[in-house]
């Protein structure tokens, strides 16, 4: 499986549905807590999945709350800036879910799965931690970042 992640925030919707398209994504699998947010500009939730079918080629969009951070974990984060807190929080979290084990492995699989957030780079977002635990408990997981 191809697994792929990728945020909104500093890229224009050319360079963000061109990398869709480029990359052959099927289903972009949003993980964000509030994906309708006035901020989210071209990635709103009710906007996306006419974005994706008119710029991607008929990507479909899914959009998963149960991969994205409480409000709690996300606030105690942005006050704190403490990365490695967010981190075991989450990775909590995750696991208090019985995440991946609940997880529809179709929605995934065998399409070209893009994981959407907001961060402009994986390192400090969560879709990176997400996508880090599907490939350690899914086997033969490819995975990028866009």
């Amino acid at each position: 499986m191809e697994l792929y992640t990728i945020g909104f925030t500093q890229k224009r919707a050319r360079d963000f549905f061109g990398l869709l398209r480029a990359n052959g994504i099927r289903r972009l699998v949003d993980i964000r807590l509030k994906p309708g947010g006035q901020l989210s500009g071209f990635a709103k939730q009710d906007d996306l999945p006419y974005f994706l079918d008119q710029l991607a080629d008929g990507c479909a969009y899914t959009h998963l709350p149960i991969l994205a951070p409480t409000k709690e974990i996300l606030s105690e984060y942005r006050a704190s800036r403490n990365w490695r807190r967010y981190e075991e929080r989450f990775l909590q979290l995750m696991g208090e879910r019985n995440i991946p084990d609940i997880l529809d492995r179709s929605i995934f699989d065998p399409t070209r799965c893009c994981l959407l957030c907001s961060e402009a780079t994986p390192e400090h977002c969560h879709r990176r931690l997400v996508a880090e635990l599907l490939t350690e408990r899914w086997p033969n997981v490819n995975l990028t970042h866009l």
